[in-house]
């Protein structure tokens, strides 16, 4: 039976119902408003509330605070019957096929689980979905069309839990096949059995030509989808591509609504007014183990955040069996009931029969009693929620894409496991519900009336009606009338080709010892690659919160900061010849203190040569701690989708940074970077090398379309920058080159007998020339490598041996082969922790010894002097270490 209200609610409803002193004038005011209604619409009616909630203001009425009712959320559908379109489709028939594809999604987990019991898989949650999914098939989810001006698609983030349903539809579609189905979550065997194996979840990496975005990991989704949105927004405002016909929709669970990400960005869709972006929010009210918000309830909880950060919310909570009984419930006796029954309880319901539902909740008093006299526990049983009835849900998606002005958030009351009958609706355990026994699939096949024998039932066999059959064809005809067929994967983009490296970055390859910082050798570089013609226009800079920190304030003028409204305020520092500029076709996406942000936009233009077909190269600049470490999840999900852009983590490593302290110090961003395999890394320490790698990335990513992205880690140091010695581009690209040779000063001129070798990166490679330069002068020789790449020398000898293992003359490791000409020990030294020096460790020449020097340990606020001496790091520390090593 329903909880009783806690006491504070029950006492303070108590007390609102005796402060009404006049009844009758109560309800000449509610007579009033139906009056307005009646006469002059709903819109009128909203205007007169909205003065006078002004007016209420005004006079210093608090009456939110006051009288509002704790949870006033009303619990009936948003759109009224009288307001439902006519549905445009055949009922009979998309039931059908989504009979079809409900089984077809479960006999693929359940087979694969009969025969391995480890791979896992979901049914439940595609069974409370599946008919939200299959509306947005068959009437609304557009895909590109091939024509010349046409739809270039909407973009639809699916809930992952729910992707065996959208393989059960390809299937129908005959884009996967059925031995495709077999191999579900099996993708090494089935490569080996000549079938396209299909991941667990969404995948664009893994399956690059079907799956357009990544949103196994809760909550990445709905943060991506925003900005994905916002990014069409940005796209139609330079003119870069027209995106006013296109939605971007997203289907999540209502336990992933508990992940920050999922909020964080909220209210950046409502200030922006993305009225593309439509999510609908499967409120099936279970996760994983049990009830989303047991003694609450959760779709009261989301109504009023969406509503509070802006957003339209539309509630699609009761089927149309239900209308007859509101239209029954003249004393809201049933909405009153519907209204104070926590989450728990409503699983429990969704648990059980007609009979139990008769007894514990229209039994709870004679009004609602009355409601279903003369209604068999049947068809108690299948009063369907909202979220299982496609033609309120049609409703709902037209009122979504129609709206403007505002997103929209759909709330679709649904039932974990629908259909699954004691197997698993409403179950507690209904989520890992992955094996059925033959009573529950021959019951399942009956309550959809599967056109299936005993035998195939029971078989787990799939089913695909005849081409020719009146579902099939309906099925594509559908599909062909929004373009084609969804989820699909573009890649075919125009290619781009920058200037030549000399022409932007000239100064850096020949900079002559002029004093500068890598970082600022970074902005000069991409205020350059800014005006060029090729490739200019794509280019969009990103910056969290930090454009003036990192000497980046003279772009605000050059291209603008992108704003949706313009510039609608005069600048404070507008005499500035660096004042801040905002612009409808600005081209800096500056995001305000969101890392999280700043990343989903990065993705959203790396992955645009994909989803638009519009080729971009976005530059993220950030704190480098603030990167890999503290949205690690974001850039890996960011890879999913085989993203093309830079990362430039700034201010990078464990001693540059000095002053800031412990969370602000980076030793670790490169270990993080080296578990991407599509990430390529770089730790430059002189602005020449910095350009070679920026050229090569750019001619990767926009020249010859590589899945690849760069993260590059860049320095506010400022110290003599070398010109790049002739010839040496591609040995920075493979991760180090011979730097220079200090010979061993010795009066008497005899020939060297100690030599040493030393390796640095990034900004401790001007600690070890220091230490090269102290060591010549005591009469050991050194020769340097800079090595601009530890990842990039590691992979290229893990290369090495595997083709040692399938080749009878292997390749020798390019580190090895750099190294195999200097003498001595070999002292490796960085900014970042030793385990990225020793990640070379097998690759060095065979009996040399090899000693790395790193920044383990958090770290501390004081100059970079103390902080390198502090980690053993500094010049000194490395003289220490090859006099003791020669010792």
């Amino acid at each position: 039976m329903n909880a009783p209200l806690p006491k504070p609610i029950e006492t303070m409803m108590k007390t609102l119902l005796q402060t009404d002193i006049d009844p009758q004038e109560t309800q000449e005011w509610k007579d009033s408003l139906h009056s307005l209604v009646a006469t002059h619409g709903r819109e009128r009616a909203a205007f007169i509330l909205d003065e006078l909630s002004v007016l209420a203001q005004q006079l210093k009425i608090s009456w939110q605070q006051k009288t509002a009712p704790v949870n006033s959320c009303s619990c009936v559908n948003t759109i009224s019957l009288d307001q439902q379109p006519a549905y445009p489709g055949n009922i009979k028939i998309e039931e059908k096929l989504g009979a079809l594809i409900r089984w077809n999604a479960l006999a693929m987990v359940v087979r694969a689980n009969s025969a391995y019991g480890e791979l896992g898989g979901h049914i439940a949650s595609y069974a409370s979905a599946a008919d939200l999914f299959e509306v947005g098939f068959n009437h609304f989810f557009r895909a590109r069309e091939n024509s010349e001006n046409g739809h270039k698609g909407d973009l639809v983030f699916f809930q992952p839990h729910s992707a065996p349903g959208v393989y059960a539809r390809a299937f129908l579609e005959n884009r996967l096949t059925e031995k495709d189905l077999s191999f579900f979550r099996q993708e090494l065997r089935a490569n080996r059995e000549g079938a396209q194996g299909l991941c667990s979840y969404p995948h664009p990496y893994l399956m690059p030509d079907f799956w357009q975005f990544p949103t196994g990991s809760m909550g990445i989704g709905p943060i991506s989808s925003i900005y994905q949105a916002r990014f069409m927004h940005y796209l139609t405002h330079r003119q870069l591509q027209n995106c006013e016909n296109r939605k971007v929709w997203g289907i999540f669970g209502d336990g992933e609504m508990d992940e920050p990400e999922s909020m964080s960005a909220l209210t950046l869709a409502a200030r922006e007014k993305l009225d593309n972006l439509v999510w609908v929010v499967n409120c099936n009210l279970q996760r994983l183990d049990g009830p989303v918000r047991g003694n609450g309830q959760v779709i009261k909880e989301l109504e009023r955040l969406f509503t509070g950060a802006g957003w339209n919310v539309i509630k699609v909570l009761w089927g149309s069996d239900w209308d007859p009984l509101f239209a029954k419930d003249l004393t809201g006796a049933l909405t009153k009931a519907l209204g104070e029954t926590v989450d728990g309880q409503m699983q429990t319901f969704a648990a059980n029969d007609g009979a139990f539902n008769r007894e514990h909740f229209f039994g709870q008093n004679e009004a609602l009693q009355r409601l279903v006299e003369g209604m068999s526990d049947e068809q108690i049983d299948k009063l369907r929620r909202g979220g299982h009835d496609i033609v309120k849900i049609y409703a709902a998606y037209a009122a979504a894409v129609n709206h403007k002005g505002q997103p929209t958030v759909i709330l679709a009351h649904t039932k974990k496991g629908y259909g699954m009958g004691n197997a698993g609706q409403g179950k507690m355990t209904t989520h890992s519900q992955k094996k059925l026994g033959d009573t529950e699939l021959l019951a399942f096949r009956d309550r959809f009336n599967l056109p299936l024998s005993d035998e195939q039932t029971l078989n787990l066999d799939f089913y695909r009606p005849d081409e020719n059959s009146e579902e099939i064809r309906y099925l594509h005809a559908q599909r062909q009338k929004l373009g084609g067929y969804l989820p699909k994967r573009y890649t075919d983009t125009p290619t781009r080709q920058a200037s030549p490296v000399e022409q932007w970055a000239g100064f850096a390859l020949q900079a002559e010892n002029k004093n500068m910082s890598t970082t600022m050798a970074f902005v000069r570089m991409l205020g350059n690659l800014l005006k060029d013609n090729e490739i200019g226009q794509r280019i969009v800079p990103i910056v969290a919160d930090e454009a003036r920190t990192f000497g980046m304030a003279n772009l605000f003028k050059q291209v603008g900061i992108y704003s949706s409204v313009g510039q609608q305020y005069e600048p404070e520092d507008i005499g500035s010849i660096l004042s801040y500029r905002e612009a409808l076709d600005g081209q800096i996406l500056e995001e305000g203190i969101s890392e999280a942000g700043a990343i989903s936009s990065w993705v959203a233009a790396a992955t645009s040569y994909s989803v638009h077909g519009t080729p971009i190269l976005p530059f993220y600049i950030y704190y480098s701690m603030f990167g890999f470490q503290r949205i690690g999840d974001l850039i890996w999900a960011a890879a999913d989708q085989r993203p093309r852009g830079f990362l430039i983590g700034a201010t990078s490593g464990k001693t540059t940074l000095g002053g800031e302290g412990l969370q602000h110090q980076d030793g670790s961003s490169h270990i993080w970077s080296a578990t991407i395999p599509n990430c390529k890394s770089y730790d430059p320490a002189f602005a020449g090398e910095l350009a070679v790698i920026i050229e090569q990335g750019t001619k990767e990513m926009m020249t010859e379309q590589k899945d690849v992205f760069y993260y590059i880690t860049v320095m506010n140091e400022n110290y003599p920058q070398p010109s790049l010695k002739p010839g040496m581009r591609k040995n920075v690209l493979k991760g180090a080159y011979h730097f220079r040779h200090y010979p061993a000063q010795s009066v008497s001129g005899t020939q060297e007998k100690n030599a040493v070798t030393l390796l640095g990166s990034g900004a401790i490679l001007t600690e070890v020339l220091a230490a090269a330069g102290e060591l010549s002068s005591q009469g050991i020789a050194c020769d340097v490598f800079s090595v601009t790449s530890w990842t990039e020398l590691a992979r290229d000898g893990q290369r090495s041996e595997h083709s040692s293992n399938s080749s009878d003359q292997p390749a020798m490791p390019f580190i090895e082969e750099q190294l195999q000409n200097s003498k001595g020990p070999i002292i490796a030294a960085s900014d970042y922790v030793r385990m990225l020096p020793e990640s070379i460790r097998a690759y060095v020449p065979a009996g040399r010894k090899y000693i790395t020097l790193g920044t383990d340990g958090f770290g501390r606020s004081d100059t970079r002097a103390e902080l390198r001496q502090h980690f053993g790091v500094n010049a000194q520390a490395i003289v220490q270490m090859a006099l003791k090593q020669l010792a």
